[in-house]
């Protein structure tokens, strides 16, 4: 109740303060601005690049050096810290990349954030952006109709561009109106007490707007405007650095696992990072000092001087920490450990993956891989084997004649508890990542979608056989023993190259060639038992009703056969012309 009070009081005060005074006014509407603007380039870079930005993260971190310098390149390029999180976690969930990439895309997108210093200091203050900020604004409304994404994404970026540039441009003119009424450079606080209060105003600040590089911009525009003296600008950008963990944990409170394991790393680097540089803001001056003439940055440039300080403590930070990667990420892999997945429950799908069509395509393949292996059990024990045994190196044949207890399995059970939540999760996830995506990986999803029905349509196939296969096996009638000894070696033959080719990794023409050759001994073999059959019957060597019933179960084998590697071709075989290949033949 007394949440329902105060909010509204809260929000009624603040707005009351920003219509009464004219000066605040303008500087925070500046801050909306610029907000608003920092959120159309993140979804503009999301359309313009197609995919791009999510290969680059996945293609250039296999090492920590590399980790490093893709989420700083990245990170500058879109000005969108959070948006390479949301890619990164989602690959981390999907398995694309381990936690010890993901943490060192995290450190750099730290030093990347601090590119949007750069670009107020180096043009927001030195040109009137406002007049470039309108065409940018123009233009990029004209973009939005366009019927493609990435000119619509590009329209988005200019938008948001513009948006930017207007809100410097308003806070740049807020605090030079607000230093005739009022100068905050006379509250200026010298030695580490003005040091530690200036840090905690920026945390705050930071805290508030939920935006480090929205806090810079303030800080920097304040600078220029003589609103506050440099080594207190320096403490602000600090607390800035230290106030963006808070919202990577709030943000994170939502999120998997692993989302929370980053923001941990997050914040231990920004803690680490803050702390040194508190301790030796007077010694980074110094170093700012020797540093900004080679880079051409005058004495009186307080604005260029604060970015090259950002820059160089974050640097720092991560030359402090990378010794001891290893040692974090192995602490990382202790928290928030969840407990033993329920059985039917999705290992990889969760709302973070499926915002980022590269890795819902992933993590959906994964998922049904995952349903694969779990029908594959049902399978394999309602013939009455256990999986060591067809994936050994043992023949078949003897395998099978030295199998005949039954392995109690209730099918209907699996399939109710398991099999069909799993099959829906994928089904339901899968919709839902299709919103974002292009016709091509569409197509990949429906294959995918297929590829779960036919594996949901296999454990139900099995489950008519093993009635009659456990019936039989008790009968005086070697011939027909004989003739469901041969069914269940069929289906082992099958699995068992499908186990050696996911071993193997061979190339995609030599899986789809295995897959084709073992296609055609399975309808070679259909025939062959068919004929055996006919034969039995005529001899009288078994029972009509018998007959039928061995009939009907060749059928459901070969059935089951073939959906093993139609799935296979789907799962495996990634080259979309050489899986065309595999469409041509009947597998229905």
């Amino acid at each position: 109740m007394l949440k329902r009070i105060i909010s509204p009081l809260l929000f009624l005060a603040f707005a009351w303060f920003v219509v009464s005074n004219n000066d605040a006014r303008t500087i925070i509407a500046g801050v909306a601005v610029f907000l608003i603007g920092m959120h159309y380039m993140e979804n503009g870079f999301k359309l313009f690049s197609g995919g791009a930005l999510e290969t680059v993260l996945e293609k250039f971190t296999s090492t920590t050096p590399r980790a490093i310098g893709t989420g700083f390149l990245a990170t500058a390029v879109v000005q969108s810290s959070s948006l390479v999180s949301v890619i990164i976690i989602s690959f981390l969930s999907a398995e694309l990349i381990g936690l010890t990439q993901a943490v060192g895309v995290v450190f750099g997108s730290n030093i990347g954030t601090t590119a949007t210093a750069w670009l107020v200091s180096s043009f927001g203050l030195k040109i009137k952006i406002a007049h470039y900020a309108l065409p940018m604004l123009i233009f990029g409304v004209v973009l939005q109709f366009s019927q493609s994404n990435s000119y619509k994404g590009v329209g988005s970026v200019l938008i948001g561009l513009g948006f930017i540039f207007l809100g410097i441009a308003y806070m740049k003119e807020g605090f030079e109106t607000l230093k005739d009424g009022l100068d905050l450079a006379e509250y200026a606080m010298a030695g580490f007490a003005g040091v530690m209060v200036y840090v905690l105003f920026g945390t705050l600040a930071t805290v508030i707007i939920q935006s480090s590089s929205a806090t810079m911009a303030i800080i920097i525009t304040a600078l220029a405007s003589g609103q506050i003296d440099y080594i207190n600008a320096l403490s602000l950008a600090i607390g800035a650095n230290i106030g963006t963990t808070v919202t990577a944990i709030l943000g994170a409170l939502a999120s998997n696992k692993n989302g929370k394991r980053l923001a941990v790393a997050h914040f231990i680097f920004n803690m680490i990072t803050g702390l040194f540089a508190i301790v030796f803001i007077y010694q980074l001056k110094g170093l700012v000092d020797i540093l900004a003439p080679m880079l051409s940055i005058s004495d009186q440039d307080d604005a260029m001087r604060l970015s090259l300080f950002h820059t160089i403590f974050n640097v720092i930070g991560v030359l402090l920490v990378v010794p001891f990667m290893q040692r974090l990420v192995t602490f990382l892999e202790t928290l928030f450990c969840e407990q033993e997945q329920a059985r039917g429950k999705a290992k990889y799908l969760t709302s973070e993956v499926m915002e980022i069509p590269a890795t819902a395509l992933a993590a959906l393949r994964k998922e049904t891989i995952h349903l694969y292996d779990k029908s594959l059990e049902t399978i394999v024990h309602a013939m009455n084997l256990h999986r060591t045994e067809i994936f050994s190196d043992a023949v078949i044949s003897e395998i099978v004649e030295h199998s005949g207890s039954q392995i109690k399995i209730d099918i209907n059970q699996v399939y109710q508890q398991e099999i069909k939540s799993l099959y829906g999760e994928i089904l339901e996830y899968a919709s839902i990542s299709q919103a974002n995506m292009s016709q091509e990986d569409n197509n990949e999803v429906y294959e995918l979608k297929l590829a779960a029905r036919r594996i949901v349509e296999m454990v139900k196939d099995v489950r008519e056989l093993q009635k009659n296969l456990n019936y039989y096996s008790k009968s005086n009638n070697k011939f027909i023993i004989a003739k469901y000894n041969k069914l269940r070696a069929q289906l082992v033959s099958v699995l068992r190259m499908i186990q050696e080719l996911r071993m193997d990794e061979g190339d995609d023409e030599e899986i789809l060639t295995r897959i084709e050759i073992q296609r055609a001994s399975l309808n070679e073999a259909e025939v062959a038992l068919n004929h055996e059959v006919d034969v039995l019957i005529r001899e009288r060597k078994i029972e009509s009703h018998s007959a039928s019933s061995l009939i009907n179960d060749i059928g459901f084998t070969h059935s089951i056969g073939k959906k093993l590697l139609k799935c296979a071709v789907t799962l495996w075989v990634r080259d979309q012309d050489i899986k065309g290949l595999g469409d041509e033949y009947e597998y229905q």
